[in-house]
């Protein structure tokens, strides 16, 4: 009996994705690298509203670095916290390594925000908490382009997710972000 249980688990594995089955609970539950390479437990971020963006250096939307430190800047006080993460991703628009990336965000941009190690945000190398973002957003499916733009709620919720196109300092989105920090 055990083992027609076992035989018929090991079937259904091949017929199911068992990322689903496995997959971790909450954004809270995942660790990180930073730019620096330092391990990051994303349970820091309880209790506030957070924006993830995978940023890009060389991107036709880079310009929205300053528009993610105008938000950052406006909000942070009440709760809100931005964390960036550079992925290689679409055309080779962040070649650089994690010092080279913090430099240019930081000196170049101005960005105050958190900055994490540069990850893969779509494809066979995935980062897990990627994974785990695109499969439960509102609107899931890849990860399409540089500086796509989630939002987690005080509760670890992933609330909204905004394309390239939208500025992070836009009405649709700071009025989600003024929603969610209430």
């Amino acid at each position: 009996m055990y083992s027609k249980y076992f035989i018929l688990f090991i079937i259904l594995g091949f017929f199911f994705p068992l990322a689903g089955i496995f997959a971790k609970g909450s954004f809270y539950d995942f660790k990180v690298k930073d730019i620096k390479g330092n391990e990051v437990s994303l349970s820091k971020y309880k209790g506030k509203v957070v924006m993830i963006v995978n940023v890009a250096s060389k991107c036709g939307y880079t310009y929205q670095y300053e528009h993610l430190e105008k938000v950052y800047k406006k909000y942070k006080d009440q709760g809100f916290a931005v964390v960036g993460f550079p992925a290689n991703n679409f055309g080779g628009q962040e070649p650089g390594s994690d010092q080279e990336i913090e430099t240019f965000c930081r000196i170049q941009k101005g960005a105050s925000f958190d900055m994490m190690s540069k990850i893969s945000v779509k494809g066979k190398d995935i980062h897990p908490l990627y994974s785990y973002l695109i499969q439960n957003s509102p609107n899931p499916g890849e990860v399409e382009w540089n500086f796509e733009k989630i939002l987690i709620s005080k509760n670890g919720n992933i609330e909204a997710r905004y394309r390239s196109s939208v500025e992070p300092d836009s009405s649709v989105v700071t009025q989600k972000i003024e929603t969610l920090l209430k």
